[in-house]
């Protein structure tokens, strides 16, 4: 069995007694404003360091951060141009070749 932890019911050092609904509710709605900023700033600072690290590297930072490309698994036996990763919705060709009676597996390269 677990032991219950206390939980404070105010930040220390800080007494809220004196306050009356409305300061504590305004009191609140800053936090919350506080904290969205606090989040944005923390973002915009890892994402900062990211990008240095990526440069001392040589790779493509905004590649690494725009989230990874999917490699194509299917081609159009009839247009090689045209590769589907096989994620999102099927491509016009995959959909007829598939309804023609072919699979999927025909499709890979």
């Amino acid at each position: 069995m677990m032991a219950k932890t206390a939980i404070p019911r105010q930040a220390p050092g800080i007494d809220l007694s004196d306050y009356n609904l409305g300061e504590l509710k305004g009191l609140l709605f800053e936090v919350g404003l506080a904290i969205l900023e606090r989040q944005r700033r923390d973002v915009a600072e890892a994402r900062e360091r990211i990008m240095t690290i990526a440069r001392g590297t040589g790779l493509p930072a905004e590649k690494l951060l725009d989230g990874a490309a999917v490699l194509p698994r299917y081609r159009n036996p009839d247009d090689a141009s045209q590769t589907w990763s096989g994620r999102g919705r099927q491509p016009k060709w995959v959909a007829d070749a598939l309804a023609d009676g072919g699979t999927l597996d025909q499709l890979k390269f």
